[in-house]
């Protein structure tokens, strides 16, 4: 049976994450799965949680930036992003440092390591009382909608997992953006909280994966964030056995239900709302989620990026 935690349980919820239990939190973005990331059977434990595939990497969350530089190798490009946007959603993508405490198994065997400090006041609270780096993908199924909300949490991991520590709603709602500076050129590995408009500022343009390679961090996976229903993107029309999510103030008729990212198209208001209109039409009296156009702007890619994601099959 899974203890849900109030916020002021944190004490609690350190104790558990530092004995090598499974404690969920909240952040800025998403609800995070955490475990202890020097600890090779807390990090096998998150694995099993989650059902997910052992070759898919773990995000790295740290309570301060100076953690990293034990951990990574740092690079001018990481310091001016760490001092540009850290606490943020922002994970970097860097070489693993000589003699990293970082169980391999975080970093699916691979000689890079994903790294983050997030903006959440609860989370930054529970990872200096934990006193370690924690390990802390989405706290869902493998593969399923992101949880945004404690009660999403339960409903994904009751009985798999020591914890929840609820924090209330996350306030962006989508996951962190991440980038990767192993290479000469930073690559854009997942669009999220920080806007690609909002990096080049500082880096230049930055280039895309290639699809052929190994993933390097959460979420590259062809399908990802997909309810158990049919996602139809682009949608102008709806079918009567359809449930629509709508953006803007004008939606297609004839939908079972609609529900909207946002009435007046703003795409900071959609990102927040996603994962958890995804949860509510997904239900078996819909055939399928028709989907509104979202812009291919600011969170709107990142957006754009997680539906496509749901919708591969």
């Amino acid at each position: 049976m899974t203890i849900r935690l109030a916020a002021t349980a944190l004490d609690q919820a350190a104790a558990l994450l530092r004995a090598g239990e499974l404690v969920a939190f909240p952040t800025e973005t998403v609800y995070g799965l955490g475990g202890d990331a020097t600890s090779d059977e807390s990090v096998a434990a998150i694995f099993a949680a989650k059902g997910r595939p052992r070759f898919n990497p773990l995000i790295v969350h740290l309570s301060r930036a100076g953690q990293a530089e034990r951990l990574a190798q740092i690079d001018s490009r990481a310091a001016l992003l760490m001092q540009r946007f850290w606490p943020g959603p922002l994970t970097l993508v860097l070489r693993r440092a000589p003699r990293c405490p970082i169980s391999l198994l975080a970093s699916a065997g691979l000689d890079t390591l994903a790294l983050r400090v997030p903006a959440h006041p609860l989370a930054l609270e529970l990872l200096r009382a934990a006193d370690r780096p924690i390990a802390a993908p989405s706290a869902n199924r493998s593969g399923r909608v992101s949880p945004t909300t404690a009660d999403h949490v339960m409903a994904e991991l009751d009985g798999h997992i020591a914890a929840v520590l609820d924090g209330g709603p996350c306030r962006i709602g989508i996951e962190s953006t991440v980038v990767d500076l192993t290479g000469k050129t930073p690559l854009l590995l997942r669009p999220g909280g920080i806007t690609l408009e909002e990096l080049e500022r500082q880096l230049g343009p930055l280039a895309a994966p290639n699809p052929e390679e190994a993933p390097r961090a959460p979420g590259m996976l062809a399908s990802h964030y997909a309810p158990s229903l049919p996602v139809r993107l682009d949608a102008s029309s709806v079918g009567a056995n359809e449930a629509l999510i709508a953006f803007g103030p004008d939606a297609p008729k004839g939908a079972a239900e609609t529900l909207w990212l946002s009435k007046n198209g703003d795409v900071d208001e959609a990102a927040a709302h996603l994962f958890a209109v995804l949860r509510a039409l997904d239900r078996p009296e819909f055939t399928a989620i028709a989907v509104m156009p979202i812009p291919e702007h600011g969170l709107g890619r990142a957006i754009n990026d997680r539906l496509r994601r749901a919708a591969t099959r």
